[in-house]
């Protein structure tokens, strides 16, 4: 018997489950040592990032927005379980994500919406599979929608929109606490952690706030969680297109880390799409599979290849 109704796949293997969960671990502890190896600030961003990512996973299950599948470590009971690697891969995406705006050298806003916009990147391929891997589950069956259509490709778009939020949010206040806090408050270390805390707290009322607020918004205006999105993708690209001219240079020194993170979920989610089977769903969906791989490979080669130019020229003679 199917695990759910309307989705004709079964349970992943476990190869998959098992790649899907620990690899995340190897990656945390890798972002760890350049962390450490960095500065304080970036140990609070990450395990700060981890933590936030544990809670509003929490609060999502609480409010039944979703329901997780079974993995060897869950924090949690029953159907209120949250997988610890969900936290952890919010942690070093997020960390991973602004690496790269740190290095482009962006300003506030720029730096948050294209943020968010490499995290949600990731996010519209991973989904996908792991819905129909039954990592984890959005139950459309009190609906008239089709569980493998419904808006992208059955994953609701408001999960999308929290994404937005989430990654915007912790990003911005974050460098905004940063600034504020850096000439108040001494040693280093109490400022980071005061920093980390005081974003994911501003971050999780950001979240809550705009739940309440969006369905006044489709009620009252009709503006639906589609529109929403659009709406929202819309404007973190123009914040990005307008702060790019005001950026610095790609720096020389952009951290292994900072694509081999991304490059894992990419390649990781997009081979699990094609070796189960998945592409022959969808032609459409197939396609932007592919496109969305694709962008992700290319946005993180670019400083790879910035990298290798400014290597290049240095070695040439004056």
């Amino acid at each position: 018997m199917l695990p759910y109704p309307g989705i004709p796949y079964g349970p992943a293997p476990q190869w998959c489950y098992l790649l899907a969960e620990f690899v995340p671990y190897v990656l945390l502890i890798l972002c760890l040592i350049y962390a450490c190896r960095n500065s304080i600030r970036d140990v609070s961003y990450l395990l700060g990032g981890v933590l936030f990512g544990l809670l509003l996973e929490y609060m999502e299950v609480m409010m039944g927005s979703y329901t997780y599948g079974h993995f060897r470590l869950m924090l949690g009971s029953a159907a209120l379980a949250v997988p610890l690697w969900i936290g952890v891969g919010w942690g070093i995406i997020m960390y991973t994500a602004r690496l790269y705006t740190d290095k482009l050298g962006l300003t506030l806003w720029p730096a948050a919406a294209f943020d968010t916009l490499l995290a949600l990147n990731i996010d519209l391929s991973m989904d996908v599979v792991a819905y129909r891997t039954h990592m984890w589950h959005w139950d459309w069956s009190d609906t008239d929608f089709n569980p493998l259509t419904a808006q992208w490709f059955g994953i609701p778009f408001g999960n999308f929109i929290g994404w937005q939020t989430v990654v915007f949010s912790y990003s911005l206040f974050s460098r905004i606490f940063e600034k504020k806090i850096r000439w108040t408050v001494r040693p280093a270390i109490v400022q980071s952690t005061l920093t980390a805390l005081l974003s994911l707290i501003c971050s999780l009322a950001a979240l809550y706030l705009t739940q309440e607020i969006w369905p006044y918004l489709t009620e009252y205006l009709g503006i639906r969680s589609v529109h929403r999105f659009t709406g929202i993708c819309l404007i973190l690209v123009i914040l990005t297109v307008t702060g790019w001219r005001k950026r610095t240079a790609i720096s020389a020194s952009l951290p292994a880390i900072a694509w081999l993170v991304p490059f894992w979920f990419h390649l990781f989610f997009a081979g699990c799409f094609f070796i189960l089977g998945f592409f022959r769903e969808n032609w459409l969906m197939t396609f932007v599979t592919l496109l969305n791989l694709l962008t992700g490979l290319l946005i993180h080669y670019l400083p790879l290849k910035a990298r290798k130019t400014a290597k290049s020229a240095d070695l040439l003679p004056s």
